[in-house]
C-alpha cells in the first residue's frame, strides 16, 4: 500500500523518519546531560551546606567557652564579695566583658544558622537536590528552638547572669552542641543516598541510551530499505530498461510495481516506445510501398517509351492496312457483277466472303490503331492544363453517363458525398480515372446484380475516393501486378490491360496515389485514389519551385 503512494508522500515519510531518529537520539543526549547537570548542582548545594554547618559548630564551641569564661568570672567575683573593685582588671569588669563577648557571639551563631537555614530552604525550593532533606530540617528546626531559648534567657536576664540561668544556657549549648554534630551526619547519609539514588538513575539512563540508540539504528535501517525500495530501485530499473530501448530493443517494456509518477514515467516511457515503434513499422511499410511505387512507375517509364516507339511505328502502317480495306470493300459491288444461272450465285458467294474477310481485316485494323492510341496516351507525359474541378459532380456524371450504358442498367451504383470537394486536375483525364474504375468494378461482378459504393471525402488537405464492389475480388498476386501494363484477367479480346495502367499514372501525374485492396476471391475489392485538394496542391506546388 506504501509502495502506491506519490514520491512526495514518500519523500515526507523519509523525512520524518530523520526527523524521528534525529529527535531520539537528541532527546536521549540532551536528557542525559541535563541529569549530569543536575547531579553536579545537587552536590553543589548539599556542599554548600557543609561550610555552614561547621561553621556553626564552631561558633557553639567558642560559645561554650565563652560561657565557661564567664563562669569563671561569676566565680572569682563571689570570693570577693559584693564590694571588689569595680575596675576592668576586676573580677566584676571581668564578668562584664565575658557577658558582652558571649551575647556577641550568640549572635554571631544566630547569624550563621539563618544563613544555614536560607541555605537549607533554598536548596529544596530548587528540586534539585538528591537525598532526603527531613532529618536536617527536623534538627535546624531543635537548633532554632534552642536557639530562642537561650536569647530569650539572656534577654530577660539583667547584664550579670544567676548561677541558674547560666547552668541552663551551659545545658542548652550542650545540646546545640550535639544537634550541630547532627548536621553533617546528615549530609553524609545525604550523600550516600545520593550514591544510590544516582547509581538508579544511571542505570535507567543508561537504558534508556541503550534503547534510544537501538531504536534510531532500526529507524536508519528501515530509512534506508525504504529509500532503497522507493527510489534507488524504481530509478535502477528505469535506468536499465532506458539503455534496452536505447540499443533498439523497442519490443521490452518498463515494469514498476509501484504507482508513484516513476511509474508514470515508466508507462510514459513504455507509451512513447510503443509509438515510435508503430510510427517506425508504419515508416517500413510506406518505405516498402513507395519502393514499390518506384519500381512500378520505372516499369511504367520503360513500358510507356517502348509503347511510344511501337505505336509511332506501327500507327501509320494500320492506318494504310485500315484505309484499303474500307476502300476495297466498296468496290467489291463493282469487280463481281451479278449473271445468270450458277455464275450468278457462286459470284455472289465469293463477293460475299471477301467483304466479310475485308471487313474483319478493318475491324482487327482499328482494333490495333486503338491500342496503339491508347499506348500513345499511356506514353505520353507533361503537364496537361489543369482546372478547379467539383469532384462530386464529376463523379455524378461518370456515373450517369454509365447507367445508361445496357450491360450495366442491372447493377447498382451508390454515391456517398457530403460537401463540395474541389481539386486542381485535368478533368477529362480524371473523368477517365473515374470511369476505367467504374467499368472495372461493374465487369467484376459478371453477371450477377451487385453494387458499387463510391465515396468521396477529405483528409488531411487531399480528397480521398473509394471505390468499394462485392465483384469477383482478388488475390495477392492480382493486387502486386495490377497496375502494370498489359496485365487483365479478362478474356483474351475483351481488354488491353492498359486502364489501370494509365488511371495509375493519371493520377500519378496529379500528385496521387492509388491503392487496391481485397479480401480475396469472391469477397470485393477495394480502390482508393487520393488527390491533394485545390489549396494544398498550390502550396505543394510552390514549395517545389521553390526547392
Amino acid at each position: 500500500m506504501l509502495s502506491k503512494w506519490p514520491i512526495r508522500n514518500k519523500m515526507l515519510v523519509g523525512l520524518g523518519l530523520l526527523l524521528v531518529i534525529v529527535g531520539t537520539l537528541s532527546w536521549s543526549g540532551i536528557n542525559g546531560v541535563y541529569a549530569y547537570r543536575g547531579l553536579v548542582k545537587s552536590l553543589s548545594r548539599r556542599a554548600s551546606e557543609m561550610p555552614a554547618a561547621m561553621k556553626l559548630n564552631q561558633q557553639i564551641t567558642e560559645l561554650r567557652l565563652s560561657l565557661l569564661s564567664q563562669q569563671h568570672a561569676r566565680a572569682g567575683l563571689e570570693d570577693t564579695g559584693p564590694f571588689a573593685d569595680a575596675g576592668r582588671d576586676s573580677p566584676l569588669g571581668a564578668m562584664e566583658l565575658a557577658n558582652a563577648q558571649f551575647r556577641i557571639k550568640l549572635r554571631a551563631v544566630r547569624s550563621t544558622f539563618d544563613r544555614y537555614r536560607d541555605v537549607l530552604e533554598a536548596n529544596e525550593r530548587t528540586g534539585l537536590v538528591y537525598g532526603d532533606g527531613r532529618g536536617e530540617h527536623r534538627t535546624a528546626l531543635q537548633i532554632e528552638n534552642v536557639l530562642d531559648r537561650i536569647e530569650f534567657t539572656m534577654h530577660d536576664a539583667d547584664w550579670l547572669l544567676p548561677a541558674s540561668d547560666i547552668a541552663a544556657i551551659s545545658e542548652d549549648l550542650a545540646t546545640l552542641q550535639d544537634l550541630t554534630a547532627q548536621l553533617p551526619g546528615h549530609l553524609h547519609r545525604n550523600l550516600h543516598d545520593l550514591t544510590t539514588e544516582v547509581r538508579g538513575k544511571y542505570r535507567g539512563w543508561l537504558l534508556v541510551n541503550w534503547t534510544t540508540t537501538l531504536s534510531a539504528a532500526l529507524l536508519l535501517f528501515v530509512f534506508f530499505w525504504l529509500f532503497h525500495k522507493w527510489v534507488f530501485r524504481p530509478l535502477r530499473i528505469l535506468v536499465k530498461g532506458s539503455r534496452k530501448i536505447a540499443t533498439g530493443n523497442y519490443d521490452y517494456r518498463i515494469v514498476l510495481d509501484t504507482a508513484d509518477e516513476m511509474a508514470e514515467l515508466a508507462a510514459a516511457t513504455n507509451d512513447m516506445t510503443a509509438r515510435f515503434q508503430a510510427i517506425r513499422d508504419d515508416l517500413d511499410r510506406q518505405v516498402r510501398e513507395r519502393t514499390r511505387q518506384v519500381i512500378r512507375n520505372e516499369k511504367l517509364a520503360s513500358v510507356g517509351f517502348l509503347a511510344a516507339g511501337v505505336a509511332h511505328e506501327i500507327n501509320n502502317p494500320l492506318a494504310s492496312i485500315a484505309m484499303c480495306a474500307e476502300s476495297l470493300e466498296g468496290r467489291l459491288g463493282a469487280i463481281y457483277e451479278p449473271s445468270a444461272g450458277d455464275g450468278e450465285q457462286a459470284g455472289n458467294e465469293a463477293a460475299e466472303l471477301a467483304r466479310r474477310y475485308l471487313m474483319l481485316i478493318q475491324s482487327e485494323a482499328f482494333r490495333c490503331k486503338e491500342i496503339t492510341e491508347r499506348l500513345l496516351d499511356f506514353s505520353r507525359m507533361g503537364d496537361t492544363r489543369r482546372q478547379h474541378t467539383d469532384l462530386g459532380e464529376l463523379i455524378d456524371g461518370v456515373v450517369d453517363m454509365v447507367g445508361h450504358i445496357a450491360k450495366y442498367q442491372s447493377k447498382r451504383i451508390d454515391v456517398n458525398h457530403r460537401e463540395a470537394i474541389i481539386v486542381s486536375v485535368n478533368p477529362q483525364e480524371i473523368k477517365q480515372v473515374v470511369l476505367n474504375l467504374v467499368t472495372n468494378a461493374l465487369d467484376s461482378m459478371g453477371e450477377r446484380n451487385g453494387t458499387l459504393l463510391i465515396d468521396l471525402g477529405s483528409h488531411d488537405d487531399s480528397a480521398v475516393m473509394t471505390f468499394t464492389d462485392n465483384g469477383c475480388g482478388m488475390t495477392a498476386e492480382v493486387l502486386e501486378h495490377l497496375f502494370e501494363p498489359f496485365f487483365t484477367q479478362r478474356e483474351s479480346g475483351q481488354g488491353t490491360g492498359l486502364g489501370l495502367s494509365i488511371a495509375y499514372r493519371i493520377v500519378a501525374d496529379h500528385r496521387g496515389n492509388i491503392e487496391a485492396a481485397s479480401d480475396g476471391p469472391g469477397r470485393g475489392s477495394t480502390l482508393r485514389v487520393v488527390i491533394p485538394l485545390a489549396n494544398a496542391d498550390k502550396e505543394t506546388h510552390h514549395r517545389h519551385q521553390a526547392a
